[in-house]
């Protein structure tokens, strides 16, 4: 693959600069004389409401889309795009129900919520849970996946030549962001998703030009032709909902086999009742590292940040996913030379057609998406070990200068952490899959934390005893379901279908048998909240922990309906379009 030009060096500096400059230019506007915990973790009360929105998206915006996303449009096709737009009502649900709930008891981190809620113990073993998460699971598949697309970007080739200086300089950059605190973050992720969206924008524009010029034969290709020629060439990657296959146990020979395997990771309509919703309701609504921007701001400032991000995700799935299906069909076109198939490397295959220049602006936008999320994440980790695990379990009685300096020294580690794990790729995330492999053991952990959340929320009966049962229950049901279910109850049962394929790993033909995950989740969520209620029926009718609800939180301004509905509308006319 051909490297960069001068020119893209010279685009990705004035990224650099633009960043950083105003960057530093924020920390000394806003900062204070001796910045306190409030500052450094929640930017309490200076981001905007178009600042919340942009460091969403940007946090959540990463390699993992980027690559992962584009990876599974190669794969799949759009049916990936539900993560996204999906997203967008869980963000709607989370902005009229669960922001208010937290801003009115004064929640600043998730492990808090649990104490406030519920007790000492739920609130511990959720902290190192978020912290393992977030250090071994989501950092590291970060660094790693952002790191082999910008190297092969470079010119690394099979040995991977760029790989390690590129993880350096991408956490070097995401520490001088960290450790300005939260209101740096927030803000220059605007700069980011600024990047990351002009980025995005132009690589699918040429992407669709360069697939009406080799599919087409065309001299100067068009966006729409070249769309068309996407929806001719590979119809079946326009379907929202994937059909069950007609087998349940298929060979690598059989085209069967690949049906199953997308299957297994988007189960069709199936997916809907459960998996998604307990998935994005997670992700956006009991998640330090999402709700972070929000919980510092007031409540309208933080509720329109959060339905402004929601629209926005309406056009991710443009920027990280179509360029997979572009990459597919020329692919199947045998346009993509020294391209092997491997789907995680689909997007660093389209901005190969790129011409000097653009090539730099789209590796901005990669590195904008990843350093925003990598800074985004740190910050979380440093919140949840400093506030949760350090002032109450290690010094009490540290000041706030000394909790600043400690959470400074916890995003210097967790990246020191993340290095370590990525730089031979320990964990396997090359060989599973990026998106599937974030997805897949975040789902361990998810069914019984939602299961905590909503109960906690909206049921005044919930226990603390019913929370620590549902948490370690909803972990244990979905390592059971992924693991043990069909060898003890078989392939097929009324609450699941397991699939047996085969796939080609590092050239040994491996057999699996499975359950598609998001089917797990929703068995595991389902479980988890029947044995909670059980527990909880046993106290007393109104826990004396429960939080206060009044409909006065809920209630909302005409603007904010209208933002609603209009994402909505928008929303309902892509699925009746793609179903």
């Amino acid at each position: 693959m051909k490297g960069l030009a001068t020119i893209d060096y010279i685009v990705f500096l004035i990224y650099f600069v633009i960043v950083a400059g105003y960057g530093y230019w924020i920390y000394n506007r806003k900062k204070k004389a001796s910045m306190d915990t409030h500052d450094f973790f929640l930017a309490e009360g200076s981001l905007t409401w178009w600042a919340i929105g942009a460091s969403l998206i940007a946090s959540n915006i990463s390699a993992e889309q980027f690559i992962g996303m584009s990876g599974e449009g190669f794969f799949v096709g759009i049916s990936v795009a539900a993560y996204e737009w999906i997203a967008a009502i869980a963000l709607i649900i989370i902005a009229i129900w669960f922001i208010p709930i937290y801003l009115k008891n004064k929640i600043y981190t998730m492990p808090q919520f649990l104490k406030t809620r519920y007790n000492e113990s739920v609130s511990l073993i959720m902290a190192i849970f978020w912290l393992f998460l977030y250090v071994f699971v989501n950092f590291t598949s970060i660094l790693y996946l952002g790191s082999v697309a910008i190297d092969q970007l470079l010119g690394g080739g099979p040995n991977q030549e760029y790989l390690h200086l590129v993880m350096i300089v991408l956490m070097a950059m995401a520490l001088i962001i960290t450790l300005g605190g939260m209101k740096v973050i927030g803000y220059t992720d605007v700069i980011q998703v600024g990047v990351l969206i002009i980025g995005g924008l132009a690589t699918i524009y040429l992407a669709l030009q360069i697939v009406d010029e080799r599919i087409n034969g065309v001299a100067s290709g068009s966006v729409i032709d070249g769309f068309k020629t996407l929806l001719g060439q590979a119809p079946e990657h326009f379907h929202m909902i994937l059909p069950k296959p007609s087998v349940t146990t298929a060979t690598i020979d059989m085209p069967e086999n690949l049906d199953i395997q997308k299957y297994v990771v988007l189960p069709g309509i199936a997916m809907y009742f459960a998996g998604q919703w307990i998935v994005n309701l997670n992700y956006w609504g009991c998640n330090q590292y999402i709700t972070q921007r929000a919980l510092g701001a007031n409540l309208e400032t933080a509720r329109t940040g959060i339905l402004f991000a929601g629209f926005m995700k309406l056009m991710m799935p443009i920027i990280v996913m179509l360029p997979g299906i572009a990459a597919y069909v020329l692919y199947k076109n045998n346009q993509l030379p020294g391209f092997e198939g491997g789907k995680d490397g689909a997007y660093s295959a389209i901005l190969a057609f790129l011409p000097a220049g653009l090539k730099g602006l789209a590796i901005a936008a990669l590195t904008a998406a990843i350093v925003a999320s990598l800074a985004g994440k740190a910050n979380s980790i440093s919140t949840i070990f400093t506030l949760d695990i350090y002032k109450k379990y290690i010094n009490k009685g540290s000041d706030e200068k000394k909790m600043v300096w400690t959470g400074r020294m916890t995003v210097f580690v967790s990246m020191i952490i993340a290095i370590l794990f990525t730089w031979k790729d320990l964990l396997g995330i090359g060989g599973e899959g990026g998106f599937t492999f974030i997805q897949k053991y975040t789902g361990f952990i998810s069914p019984g934390v939602f299961a905590m959340f909503i109960l906690g929320f909206f049921w005044k009966r919930t226990t603390g005893a019913a929370a620590l049962v549902g948490l370690i229950l909803g972990f244990v049901l979905a390592i059971f379901f992924n693991n043990y279910a069909v060898d003890i109850f078989g392939k097929e049962t009324w609450m699941y279908t397991a699939f047996e394929y085969q796939k080609m790993e590092k050239g040994v033909v491996k057999t699996i048998v499975e359950i598609p995950f998001l089917i797990n989740m929703g068995w595991s969520f389902f479980i988890t909240v029947a044995t909670m209620v059980a527990i909880s029926m046993a106290g007393p009718k109104v826990n004396p922990k429960a939080f206060e609800i009044d409909s006065s939180m809920f209630k909302l301004k005409p603007t904010t309906i209208a933002m609603i509905v209009a994402t909505l509308l928008i929303l309902t006319m892509i699925y009746v379009r793609f179903w």
